[in-house]
């Protein structure tokens, strides 16, 4: 543990850790790279052509798309994406710029915590996974992780959180498909990645 040094003005005083561990995007991203799947091209999903979530409808100007495209001309698709190196790197890029960083899911102290803030980010949107995490903490819920979200989450019980945010993540999917009914086919999908 690495302590603050005394401040300049002489207190001595209030010595608290300055590099406490923080979430690891890699531990987070391969928990939702389990979840979101190879490649799939399902008439019901909104996203459309979709690999390892990342969908087309979505993010057609993602540069991994390029890299699919030319795997579908040789034999051996979709298994053949697995071992393109250049599609695994845009993969990791585009859930640590658009997913993790958004979050601001580096400064947050619980790894758990990060996984699953994370986790629902990618899936339902980093506003939504935003607001319902400033909810549980009672945070100004304004879809934006900064400083006082921050100090709320890494304050709050993480037991109770994860509780707390599993129960509002459900109640996101079940509001979802009284929207759009052809997505009843997820809720079970959706419900055990909610709990894990």
């Amino acid at each position: 543990m690495v302590l603050k040094s005394p401040s300049a003005d002489g207190d001595l005083g209030g010595y608290s850790e300055l590099n406490k561990a923080m979430a690891e995007f890699q531990t987070a991203l391969q928990k939702v790279l389990v979840h979101e799947g190879k490649y799939i091209n399902d008439p019901d999903d909104p996203g459309g052509e979709t690999y390892k979530g990342i969908a087309r409808n979505r993010h057609s100007k993602w540069s991994g798309w390029v890299c699919i495209d030319l795997c579908k001309l040789v034999s051996g698709f979709p298994a053949n994406l697995e071992k393109d190196v250049e599609l695994q790197n845009h993969i990791t890029l585009f859930y640590q710029v658009n997913f993790w960083d958004q979050l601001n899911a580096d400064k947050i102290d619980s790894q758990l915590i990060a996984n699953s803030i994370f986790d629902f980010g990618v899936n339902a949107g980093v506003k939504v996974s935003a607001l319902l995490a400033q909810l549980v903490v009672e945070a100004d819920a304004d879809g934006v992780i900064g400083p006082q979200s921050i100090e709320k989450i890494n304050s709050f019980d993480p037991d109770h959180f994860l509780a707390a945010f599993t129960v509002a993540k459900i109640a996101r999917y079940v509001s979802i498909i009284r929207k759009r009914p052809t997505s009843k086919k997820y809720l079970y999908g959706w419900v055990c990645r909610a709990l894990e």
